[in-house]
C-alpha cells in the first residue's frame, strides 16, 4: 500500500494482512500460517516450507533484551522485513509480527524453489534444488538477501507474498512442529514449523527432549 507524503515522494506503508495472514497475530501463529505461502524477492523464490517463531518474551529472541540499533526493525510495524547477519557470514530474513514496539518475528528457514532457479543456482554455485534454500543462510544467499532489505515492507517490491492458490487451498498442508535449531535458550519450545514430507527442509523433524511451551 502506498501513500503520498504531500511533496511528490511516494511512501510505502506495510499492511498487517498479507497473503491472507494477519501479521498482528502472535509469531508462532504467523509462522504456522506461512507454510505453503510463496515468497518472492525480485521474482526469485518459492513456497515457504519451514519457519521459526520468536517473541519479545522469548530468551532466544534478538528482541528479548530490548531494542538496539541492530534489531530495531524487529520492533517496527508488522509486515516488514527484519534482516540480520549471522556469524558475520549469512544474511537471514525474518518477517516482523505483532504491534509496533512489541518485538516479534518469524525466521524464514527454508523454501521449495519454484521461480528464478537459474539465478539461485548462480548465487549458490550449485545445481541441486534441495540445497538451494534449505536453511536460512542458504535461502538468504539464493534470494539475494542483504542489509538493504532490512525494514522494508513485505507488500511492496522487491518483496511479494502470494497465498496458497485457490485450487490448492482445499488440500490440507500437513504441518509438523518441533524445537528450534541452533539455539541454547528456550531450546525446547516447539516453535519450528515445517511441511511434513517436504524434501526441502533444512533438516528433518525429530524430538530428543520433552516438549515445552513458553508461559
Amino acid at each position: 500500500m502506498t501513500q503520498g507524503d504531500g511533496e511528490g515522494v511516494t511512501m510505502v506503508r506495510a499492511s498487517h494482512v498479507l497473503a491472507g495472514i494477519d501479521f498482528m497475530a502472535p509469531s508462532h501463529e504467523v509462522a504456522r500460517c506461512l507454510i505453503g505461502v510463496t515468497l518472492l524477492v525480485d521474482g526469485v523464490g518459492g513456497r515457504i516450507v519451514e519457519t521459526e517463531a520468536y517473541d519479545r518474551e522469548d530468551p532466544a529472541s534478538h528482541s528479548f533484551s530490548g531494542p538496539t540499533e541492530r534489531n530495531a526493525a524487529m520492533f517496527g510495524p508488522p509486515g516488514r522485513a527484519y534482516v540480520y547477519r549471522s556469524y558475520g557470514i549469512h544474511w537471514c530474513l525474518n518477517f516482523v509480527c505483532r504491534e509496533e514496539g512489541h518485538g516479534a518475528g518469524v525466521l524464514i528457514r527454508a523454501l521449495e524453489p519454484t521461480m528464478g532457479l537459474e539465478r539461485m543456482r548462480a548465487r549458490r554455485g550449485l545445481d541441486a534444488p534441495g540445497l538451494l534454500c534449505a536453511g536460512p543462510g542458504r535461502l538468504g544467499q539464493a534470494l539475494g538477501i542483504d542489509a538493504s532489505l532490512n525494514g522494508l515492507a513485505l507488500d511492496a517490491p522487491p518483496f511479494a507474498l502470494l497465498g496458497v492458490p485457490v485450487g490448492e487451498a482445499s488440500v490440507e498442508i500437513r504441518i509438523e512442529s518441533g524445537p528450534r535449531i541452533g539455539i541454547s535458550k528456550a531450546a525446547d519450545v516447539p516453535w519450528r514449523f515445517g511441511e511434513r514430507g517436504s524434501h526441502f527442509l533444512s533438516r528433518p523433524f525429530s524430538w530428543s527432549r520433552p516438549r515445552k511451551a513458553l508461559a
